[in-house]
């Protein structure tokens, strides 16, 4: 089975938050609700996902 990985490092890079789940949505869904929580965004610009979409990785 497929895990997708993403760590929040890569997007800011004074966090050290990793997430993985099976598909992207699923880590999209965690990192929003990180995002909200932890960086207090609350609004989440559509190049901000781009760019997690982008680092999110897949491990076998």
């Amino acid at each position: 089975m497929t895990v997708k990985q993403f760590s929040c490092g890569d997007v800011v890079p004074t966090c050290t938050r990793t997430f993985l789940a099976p598909t992207d949505e699923e880590i999209l869904a965690a990192v929003a609700a990180h995002a909200r929580a932890d960086h207090g965004l609350t609004d989440i610009p559509e190049h901000l996902v781009d760019e997690v979409r982008r680092h999110i990785r897949s491990d076998a």
